[in-house]
């Protein structure tokens, strides 16, 4: 079988891979009542040649890496992720929607604390999402100007946890190396690193490990 037909066939089982990641969250332990949210972003080319690139044209966007500080042209990564590092939603969306937007779509059916980082600050979306029973902190947007700078050190302590799953995700993973072509792939590929993310602390579980500790595995 051709390297291609077999990419081809194996992108078209994401609702397996989807249904098996759903299946192994239930067997996972892991806190529902406390949440993180960021974003990871996608590129889909170099930044140079993204004005003749075709990939996801009309799809993909311009965007801030605020951890490079630069620009790219792709899309943002948006993972939910419970206590003790577990992804529980994600949502792929262009780089120029704002981190807030996904965040209804990510918190449907979550209750308790959402923690973000400062891109976060929306006391807005937080008036919205309180009548469900989720509390979004984040720290205030400007930090010249944070009226609570203790509780915005002790909010940015606890989010570290989801920057180690980000980090995992692009160093581990190789997230930020997009290969698809259009959204169908770049779908199944997103579940694919998810599954293979959970299934990874499912066994450091088992085995009485700490969770994240995915080179552990490897001994």
């Amino acid at each position: 079988m051709h390297r291609t037909t077999f990419a081809r066939q194996a992108a078209n089982l994401w609702a397996v891979k989807w249904r098996l990641w759903r299946a192994l969250l239930e067997r996972l332990p892991h806190d529902p009542h406390l949440s993180l949210v960021d974003s990871v972003p996608l590129p889909v080319c170099r930044f140079g040649r993204a004005p003749r690139c075709r990939r996801f044209r009309g799809q993909a966007a311009y965007g801030r890496d605020s951890g490079g500080r630069c620009t790219f042209y792709g899309f943002k990564l948006h993972p939910r992720v419970c206590w003790p590092g577990v992804v529980a939603a994600l949502v792929v969306a262009p780089a120029n929607i704002a981190d807030p937007a996904p965040v209804p779509e990510l918190a449907a059916g979550a209750a308790g604390l959402l923690l973000g980082d400062r891109n976060y600050w929306h006391p807005q979306l937080a008036a919205e999402l309180a009548p469900a029973g989720l509390a979004l902190l984040a720290p205030f947007r400007k930090r010249s100007r944070d009226p609570a700078p203790t509780r915005s050190h002790l909010l940015n302590r606890l989010r570290w946890r989801i920057e180690t799953v980000a980090a995992q995700f692009t160093a581990r993973y190789h997230a930020k190396r997009t290969w698809a072509r259009d959204p169908w792939h770049l779908t199944s590929r997103m579940l694919r690193k998810v599954l293979s993310h959970t299934l990874c602390i499912l066994l450091n579980a088992q085995a009485g490990r700490s969770p994240l500790h995915l080179a552990d595995l490897l001994i």
